[in-house]
């Protein structure tokens, strides 16, 4: 390691990663510190249940991540990375039996809606489709690390993505439509009447139709490893089992920059209460199952869809997400989002068996189990699961934010998705990246674009800190 390095990254999340490969790429001397004894954030894989059962304790299906103009940008095929696309990206199963389905065609996703809200649904999305890379880098480029491409389609996804989705919603007619856009929503965690929430449904489905919701062949460690062989072949060192309490712990560099929360990087930095005023949004109950065999769905689009959204209608989403965020209690009927990578990626487990991932929302900070709740919410659009159960692993908010430090309270958004901070974070400021210490740079989920395994956090915060680097 030279006495003197461009860059110290800590943190070897997806953004940690992609911020210093993106630094080593320009010719800057870089390392990574990370505390965890493996790369990955909330990009790993772990056998979490029974031996030879392969879960993802965090993200595992990557519409983003497939989508990332910061990914594509690297030979990450290369270094291992293999997108694998089941035959539906998602289904939203109801209680008799059918499904809404969201498909790589917007005319299949359209029908499945039924014949009052086909047009509607195609009159939403096609105006941005054929222009989605551009619009994709301008929107999450923003607030002010590049010019936009094409301010005018930007401008056109604004007006209707600004608004809260029960307005964008208004445009459906039955509940088909209106249930599966309000499950696209509940992704953020955030109530369905919040500032921008119609915008988040519609990259979700723009992505799908785009490139599909992947999952990564082998598990989500896959991306990590890519993004860390691909480092270490541009002259970066990472160093894992390293935990940083302060910046002397570092060595010397012209810059630092943290894949940290905001409260890790005042603590660690000591900016005091810099960040006092950001806040961290509800928490998530996740469970790892192994079975012995696929999930019994009713709806048959629900046995190939790689992602799978439970909640019996709009009204259900909505209050299970009011309950969470407005009231302060777990819901009795939790909105779920389901991924079964072994519809695509028999790797995942012993032949014959199937890994399944499951997670719902409860408040900040929550200490019960919801278990029961999640199993009979299942057991509604897939009676027999508990029969199929060979093992289970949960972690609610406190141990998640073992496992993860930057998932405070169990947010595994790293920080609340709600109002003005879903678009302006951590601070209402257009540096984001920046803090009070000119050397001292933030690249995780908590600066835009925000949450999501896609890099252009730690993309988008690289970039000031080559600026900084060049000036100095």
């Amino acid at each position: 390691m030279p006495s003197m390095l461009d860059a110290v990254v800590v943190g070897a999340g997806p953004n940690g990663l992609t911020a210093a490969v993106e630094l080593a790429r320009r010719g800057f001397s870089v390392a990574v510190f990370e505390a965890r004894d493996t790369v990955g954030g909330g990009a790993r894989t772990e056998e979490l249940t029974l031996p030879g059962f392969r879960h993802d304790p965090c993200a595992a299906a990557h519409p983003l991540g497939v989508n990332s103009p910061a990914f594509r940008s690297m030979p990450l095929d290369r270094y291992g990375l293999e997108w694998l696309q089941p035959e539906l990206p998602m289904a939203h199963p109801f209680p008799d039996g059918t499904a809404a389905v969201l498909a790589r065609s917007v005319a299949e996703t359209a029908a499945s809606f039924g014949p009052r809200d086909a047009g509607a649904y195609r009159r939403l999305v096609e105006p941005f489709t054929h222009n989605w890379d551009t619009l994709l880098r301008d929107f999450m480029s923003l607030p002010r690390t590049a010019l936009p491409r094409d301010p005018v389609t930007l401008a056109r996804f604004g007006l209707v993505g600004l608004p809260p989705s029960t307005w964008l919603m208004r445009r459906f007619r039955d509940e088909r439509a209106k249930t599966l856009f309000a499950g696209l929503v509940a992704h953020v965690i955030s109530p369905l009447d919040g500032l921008a929430s119609g915008a988040v449904g519609l990259v979700f489905a723009l992505a799908a139709h785009a490139r599909g919701w992947p999952v990564a062949r082998g598990g989500s460690q896959s991306i990590s490893d890519a993004l860390t062989a691909y480092l270490k072949d541009l002259g970066g060192a990472v160093h894992t089992d390293y935990e940083v309490k302060r910046l002397d712990d570092l060595p010397p560099a012209r810059a630092y920059v943290f894949d940290t929360s905001p409260t890790a990087l005042s603590r660690i930095a000591g900016f005091g209460r810099y960040y006092e005023r950001y806040r961290y949004g509800a928490g998530v109950f996740k469970i790892d199952y192994a079975l012995d065999g696929p999930v019994p769905w009713t709806a048959k689009e629900a046995r190939v869809a790689g992602t799978v959204q439970i909640g019996a209608d709009s009204t259900e989403i909505g209050a299970a997400l009011n309950a969470v965020a407005r009231e302060g209690r777990a819901p009795e009927r939790p909105f779920l989002i389901t991924v079964q990578p072994g519809v695509v990626d028999p790797s995942r487990a012993p032949d014959g068996k199937q890994v399944f991932w499951v997670y719902g929302h409860v408040p900040n900070g929550w200490t019960g189990d919801l278990t029961d709740a999640v199993e009979r919410q299942l057991e509604r659009f897939a009676p027999g699961f508990r029969d199929r159960v060979l093992a289970r692993a949960t972690a609610g908010p406190p141990e998640l934010a073992v496992r993860n430090a930057n998932y405070v309270g169990g947010d595994i958004a790293c920080g609340a998705t709600r109002g003005l901070q879903l678009l302006l974070r951590p601070r209402l400021t257009l540096s984001p990246y920046t803090t009070p210490h000119p050397a001292v740079f933030i690249c995780s989920s908590a600066t835009p674009p925000g949450p999501g395994v896609h890099g252009m956090s730690g993309h988008n915060a690289a970039k000031a800190v080559w600026r900084r680097l060049r000036q100095t």
